[in-house]
């Protein structure tokens, strides 16, 4: 097994010694007052921001499997709305992107994977006895589109989604960055409110 605490442990205290970090201070209110939920997917950790014009300290990113916001009162909510109240984010975009590891998840395969990495049976049949349901909890999605509107609608309708607040959906190319519209926040507000944004 390689050990990569030693290694990221041993750059960081160059990192710092010789004061590479400057170059990224920033206060911890977002400059664009941008909120995006996005995947973890590991090829759009320098692509999504440059393709978005974001550079430190301008947008609160927020990432997980497949940008798939599911529950109104989980984590990925709670953060999206602690940074439209308490660290001055004023827009949310969901940001879903082309051939995501979350395409077409079985969770039956997942946790056969699990099992193969040492979970004991017996847990996996606790969990589900206790109400745990890993098709929900594990599934991805058939269509990225979808999955962005999807979340946009549980954001949009959220209770506490501070009114007026524009929640856009699109999707990004894992390799290229182009970004393609699914969801205009500022067209359903006008269609919605009458209001002009």
């Amino acid at each position: 097994m390689v050990r990569r605490l030693e290694e990221v442990l041993a750059y960081n205290e160059a990192f710092v010694e010789r004061k590479e970090y400057e170059a990224y201070l920033r206060d911890k209110q977002p400059d664009k007052r941008l909120v995006i939920v996005t995947c973890m997917d590991t090829r759009l950790t320098e692509l999504l921001p440059k393709a978005l014009n974001l550079r430190n300290g301008d947008a609160k990113i927020i990432k997980n499997a497949g940008a798939i916001i599911t529950a109104p009162f989980g984590n990925i909510m709670r953060s999206i709305i602690v940074a439209l109240y308490e660290l001055k984010g004023d827009e949310v975009m969901i940001i879903g992107h082309h051939d995501c590891g979350m395409t077409g998840i079985d969770p039956n395969v997942v946790v056969g994977h699990m099992v193969e990495r040492g979970i004991d049976k017996q847990t996996i049949r606790t969990l589900h006895h206790s109400g745990v349901d890993f098709n929900r909890w594990l599934t991805g999605f058939e269509n990225v589109t979808k999955s962005v509107e999807n979340s946009v609608d549980i954001v949009r309708k959220h209770p506490l989604l501070p009114p007026g607040t524009p929640v856009h959906g699109l999707t990004i190319h894992p390799e290229t960055g182009k970004l393609d519209l699914v969801v205009d926040g500022y067209k359903y507000l006008e269609q919605t409110s009458g209001n002009d944004y």
